[in-house]
C-alpha cells in the first residue's frame, strides 16, 4: 500500500474528527459507556405474558449491503377479499438502554449516527447497535411490531401495535432484491435457500406499490434524489457515485412511512404527546412556481402539495434525464425538516413532502435517538404506564434533536466535499456543466452534473437561482475545509 493510498482515508479521517469536535458533536465513546455496554447482558429478556410470540414468520430485513445495525424487519400475509397484513418490527432497544445510563446520555446528546466518507459515528457503541439491538439473521430480539391491515387498493383498513419476539430469516441487501424484483439477475441465495421468501417478496413489493400509489394521489412528491457516495478502491479515493431509489428501497420506504404514522395515531389515541417530524409549507414557493414555468408548467400561487406533486410527475415523463436535477432545486426550495412536540388532541402540522398530517419517527431507534424517545412512549402507552416524559422535556427534546440533525448534516457534507475536493483538485481550470443548488446573501453554490461535485460561486452569481443551469470553471479547492470554488463561464 502506497503512502498517497493511506493518506486519502486518514486525511479524511483526521477532518471528520475536526468536524465532530466543532459542530459540538461526540466522536468518542466514553470509558464510562464502553464500561456499561461491556456490564450488558447477552441479549434482552422479558417475561411478560403479553408477549408475541412470532418467531415461525417469514421476516426479513433489506438494508445496505454493509449494515450491520438492523433496526427493522417486515413481513407480509394475505387475508380474505384482497387485503394483505403487513407487520413491521422494530428493534427494542429500549429493553436494553436505561434512561439514566451513560449510554442514553450520549445518545441523547449526539441523537443521530454520523455518516460520514471515512468513517460511521454510530450513536450506540457498536457492539449495542449491530449485535445486542440489533435485528441480525438468525437472532431471537424483542421488537415493537407495527401492524397495518392493508386494502386491495392500497389503502389502511387497519392497525395494531403490540410488543413480540422475532426472528430475521434473511438479511437481504437493497441491490440484488431490487435487481430481481425488476427481472434483471436471479434471486439472492438466501431467498432460493428459505422456502416461500420468493413468494413472500413480491407480495411486499405488491403491497408498497399499492401504498405509494396511493400516497401520490393524495399528493405525496415523487422526487429523485441522492447525496454522492464516496467510492474507495482500497484507500484509494476513486470516485463520487450518486445513488438513485431502488425498488427495495422504496418498498422498505413506504412501509415505514405507514409504520410512522401509525405510531403517531397511536399514541394520540392513548392521549399521549409525541415527536412528531414535520415539513412546514415552503417559504420559497413563488420560486417553485418559478421552476414550473421554466418548464412549461403551472402551479398555483399557494402552496399545494398535490398540485406540485402532479406537475412532478409530468415532469419524469418529459424528461427523465433531467429529472433528478429538478428534484435537487425542490428540496433545497423546500427547506428542512424539523421535529416538534405534538399534545394529544391537537391539529398536527403534518408532513407537506409526504402530503401527511400525522407523522413520527420510529423505526431506526439505533440511528436515531427521537425514534429511541418514540419506542418509549409507546411502551408505556402499550403497559398502561405513565408518559415517561414530560411535555416541556419533550419540547426540548425536539428543539436539541432537530439542532443535532442539523450538526450532523453538516459535518457529513463538510467530509463530503473534503472528499470531492481530493477527487477534483488536479481538475484546476476545467469546465463544467452544472445547476444551482443554492441562493442566497451568504453566497451561491452548484453542482457539477459529472462528477456530482458542489461549490461555492465566487463569481458571475447575480441574477442565478436554484435550479437554474449553467457552465463553471474550476478556480480553487480547499481539501482541509471542504472549500471548492468555481467561476462563472460567460
Amino acid at each position: 500500500m502506497t503512502a498517497s493510498c493511506r493518506q486519502h482515508r486518514s486525511e479524511l479521517l483526521a477532518i471528520a474528527c475536526r468536524a465532530m469536535n466543532a459542530h459540538g458533536l461526540f466522536a468518542e465513546f466514553s470509558p464510562v459507556v464502553l464500561r456499561e455496554v461491556d456490564e450488558l447482558p447477552r441479549a434482552a429478556v422479558s417475561h411478560e405474558r403479553s408477549l408475541r410470540d412470532l418467531r415461525d414468520l417469514l421476516w426479513i430485513s433489506i438494508d445496505n449491503d454493509d449494515s450491520r445495525d438492523l433496526d427493522q424487519l417486515t413481513v407480509a400475509e394475505a387475508l380474505p377479499a384482497g387485503r394483505v397484513k403487513i407487520l413491521v418490527a422494530i428493534a427494542d432497544v429500549d429493553a436494553l438502554v436505561d434512561r439514566s445510563s451513560a449510554i442514553d446520555q450520549h445518545a441523547q446528546h449526539n441523537t443521530t449516527s454520523v455518516y460520514t466518507a471515512a468513517t460511521v459515528f454510530p450513536m450506540l457503541p457498536e457492539h449495542l447497535s449491530t449485535d445486542l439491538t440489533s435485528l441480525g439473521q438468525d437472532a431471537d430480539r424483542l421488537a415493537i411490531v407495527i401492524e397495518m391491515v392493508v386494502g386491495p387498493q392500497g389503502t389502511l383498513v387497519g392497525s395494531d401495535v403490540y410488543r413480540a419476539w422475532v426472528r430475521n430469516r434473511a438479511k437481504l441487501a437493497y441491490g440484488p432484491v431490487s435487481a430481481w424484483l425488476d427481472g434483471t439477475a436471479p434471486p439472492p441465495e438466501r431467498v432460493k435457500a428459505v422456502a416461500g421468501l420468493a413468494e413472500q417478496l413480491r407480495t411486499q413489493d405488491r403491497v408498497a406499490q399499492a401504498m405509494r400509489t396511493q400516497r401520490h394521489q393524495h399528493g405525496a412528491l415523487g422526487l429523485e434524489t441522492s447525496e454522492p457516495r464516496v467510492v474507495f478502491a482500497g484507500d484509494q479515493l476513486a470516485e463520487l457515485r450518486l445513488e438513485t431509489k431502488s425498488r427495495a428501497k422504496e418498498l422498505i420506504e413506504d412501509f415505514m412511512i405507514a409504520a410512522n404514522g401509525v405510531t403517531a395515531r397511536y399514541l394520540d389515541e392513548h392521549a399521549f404527546p409525541s415527536l412528531r417530524r414535520v415539513l412546514r409549507s415552503p417559504a420559497r414557493w413563488p420560486r417553485i412556481v418559478e421552476l414550473a414555468a421554466q418548464h412549461g408548467d403551472q402551479l398555483p400561487a399557494e402552496p399545494d402539495a398535490g398540485a406540485l406533486a402532479q406537475f412532478l410527475s409530468r415532469q419524469r415523463q418529459r424528461d427523465g434525464r433531467g429529472f433528478q436535477d429538478l428534484s435537487l432545486a425542490v428540496v433545497k426550495l423546500m427547506g428542512a425538516g424539523e421535529y416538534v412536540l405534538e399534545r394529544p388532541g391537537t391539529s398536527a402540522l403534518g408532513h407537506f413532502g409526504l402530503a401527511v398530517r400525522d407523522y413520527t419517527h420510529s423505526t431506526a431507534p439505533n440511528r436515531r435517538f427521537p425514534d429511541l424517545i418514540t419506542q418509549r412512549l409507546l411502551k408505556a402507552a402499550l403497559g398502561d404506564r405513565g408518559v415517561p416524559y414530560t411535555e416541556a422535556q419533550l419540547s426540548v427534546l425536539a428543539g436539541h434533536c432537530t439542532q443535532m440533525e442539523d450538526a450532523a448534516s453538516k459535518v457529513e457534507r463538510q467530509v463530503r466535499k473534503s472528499a470531492a475536493a481530493l477527487l477534483i483538485q488536479d481538475r484546476i481550470g476545467q469546465r463544467f456543466a452544472a445547476i444551482v443548488t443554492g441562493a442566497a446573501p451568504k453566497g451561491t453554490w452548484v453542482r457539477l452534473l459529472q462528477p456530482p461535485v458542489e461549490g461555492k460561486l465566487t463569481q458571475g452569481f447575480d441574477g442565478l437561482d436554484v435550479g437554474d443551469q449553467v457552465e463553471v470553471e474550476l478556480n480553487s479547492t480547499d481539501v482541509e475545509r471542504g472549500f471548492i470554488d468555481f467561476v462563472r463561464v460567460q
